[in-house]
Order: C-alpha cells, then sequence, then structure tokens
C-alpha cells in the first residue's frame, strides 16, 4: 500500500523523510528534492496512508492510528534508522503525532508553516455520510483547488498555477480517494495541541512570511512551546515554502541536518589545536 519516492544515495547522516500536506502527495517536494540529494542527504519522499499514490483497494481505514500504524511499518521495514523528519502545514501535525509516539524513530523534525493547532477535523467529523461525500467531491474540483494555489502562494502567475493545480489534484483521480477522504474526515482528524509540549525532539520551524493561510503569529507560538527549537522565516514566500523557495527550504534543511557534524568537526579542530 505503500508510495514513495526512495533515496538514489545513501548519505552519511541519518534519512531525511519527507512528508506532505493535507490531501496531498510526495509531489509537494518535485523542486526541494533533487536539491536535498544534490546536498548529499538520503532523502525520502513518502505518502500518507490515504493520500498520494497509496494502493488502497482493499481500503483500510484511513484515521490517524492506521495512518500512524502504516507510516511506522514503512519505517521499520525499509528506513530503519532515526529520521529528520519534515512536515509541512498539516503533515507537521503527521510529524509531531508520530515522533511523540514513536521517538525512537525521530532524531529530529522539521516543521514548515505548521497546521499544529487545529482541532482535527472539527464539526465536520459529524456530518451525515451523504452530505461529507458531497463536501468531498468539492474538495478535488478544479475552481476549489486552484483558489487555494492563490490564498498559498505569493503572486503566481497563471499558467503556473493552472499547472500547480494539476499537479496537486492528480491523485484524487484514484477510484478509491473519495472514500479514504471520506474516512480521515469522519474520523476526526489530526488534533496534536497537547502533545506539542511532549516533543523532545530538535526541531527547525520554517515560515513563509506572506502565508495567507496559517498566521506567522502561531510560528513564534510554536517556536515558544517547543524549546529546543530554532525559528526561520522567508520573505515573499506563502504557505508552502519548498514549492515556492526551494532552494531556500534545501539549504535551510541541510544545515540542520548537518549542524551536528559542523560542532563535532570544530571539537575535533580545537582539540588539535
Amino acid at each position: 500500500m505503500s508510495s514513495c519516492v526512495k533515496p538514489l544515495v545513501k548519505g552519511e547522516t541519518n534519512p531525511v523523510v519527507l512528508l506532505h500536506g493535507f490531501d496531498s502527495s510526495c509531489l509537494e517536494w518535485r523542486y526541494t528534492y533533487p536539491l536535498l540529494e544534490d546536498a548529499g542527504l538520503e532523502t525520502w519522499a513518502v505518502d500518507i496512508l490515504g493520500w498520494g499514490f497509496s494502493d488502497l483497494e482493499q481500503l483500510p481505514a484511513c484515521n490517524v492510528a492506521n495512518k500512524r500504524n502504516h507510516f511506522y511499518q514503512l519505517w521499520k521495514s525499509y528506513i530503519k534508522k532515526p529520521m529528520i523528519l519534515v512536515g509541512p502545514s498539516l503533515g507537521a501535525a503527521i510529524a509531531i503525532d508520530f515522533a511523540v509516539i514513536h521517538p525512537e524513530a525521530v532524531e529530529k523534525l522539521v516543521l514548515i508553516d505548521a497546521s499544529v493547532y487545529a482541532e482535527g477535523t472539527g464539526d465536520m467529523a459529524n456530518l451525515p455520510r451523504a452530505i461529507a461525500y458531497a463536501g468531498v467531491s468539492i474538495l478535488k474540483s478544479f475552481p476549489l483547488r486552484f483558489w487555494v494555489n492563490v490564498l498559498a502562494f505569493r503572486g503566481l502567475p497563471l499558467s503556473t498555477n493552472l499547472d500547480w493545480t494539476n499537479v496537486g489534484r492528480l491523485h484524487c483521480r484514484y477510484p478509491w480517494w473519495e472514500d479514504a477522504s471520506v474516512d480521515f474526515m469522519l474520523s476526526g482528524g489530526y488534533n496534536v495541541t497537547e502533545q506539542i509540549n511532549q516533543v523532545k525532539q530538535r526541531a527547525l520551524i520554517v515560515w513563509g512570511e506572506d502565508d495567507n493561510i496559517i498566521s506567522k503569529e502561531l510560528a513564534v507560538k510554536l517556536h515558544a512551546e517547543l524549546p529546543n527549537s530554532i525559528l526561520r522565516q522567508i520573505p515573499d514566500c506563502g504557505h508552502l515554502p519548498h514549492v515556492e523557495k526551494p532552494n531556500i527550504v534545501a539549504n535551510l534543511i541541510a544545515d540542520f541536518v548537518q549542524e551536528d557534524s559542523a560542532k563535532e568537526a570544530e571539537i575535533v579542530s580545537l582539540k588539535r589545536n
């Protein structure tokens, strides 16, 4: 059932594992992924169960527990080393939930324009199933996805928006997509507000200064609630910096991954001197 982009290189550092946002796919990382590999990092881009290009012909439940367990089994079977786990938007909530439940699997966190203060799917969890299906059919519509891109990105040219809209809804063509989306909606979704203060891993928080979807004030709040974290804001950037500013994001991630190696090299140099 797993869908992912596997690394071409095995790095000396622990692997970087890229998640995606709500109802998206690993294609979010189409610009940043090659840059991370160019930096010599072992990089995975993983589709979360129920989204992306996972094979759901048997249609397992797509609630939070199953999403977490499926990702854990993928990690345990193939990745096998503590990860630098990168989560954009709702992917940040997925990353926090996973890091708290399976701390042995996560060395560090990178949280990008993190959607971590929403109370799951809210009232939508109580919708009658027929109405939920109607809402989901709107969710995959071209006009809605196009408008979300207008909000998410700063000054996006029309031709680019058309292209990115098509990429963003490509996985919705799978025959099981509606069932999986409704199942997640009615399950209640991710609510990680109580888990934030349980995070023990060092974290890098990245935020687009012009995010029109999640206020940058929440970046400061999250930074305060994660004492072992650093905050980097990207000017002239919207909600998905890894799509809009891939070079900056790749450099931030690479520096964060390699900071311990740089410190060890500095210590060795000092000892020799």
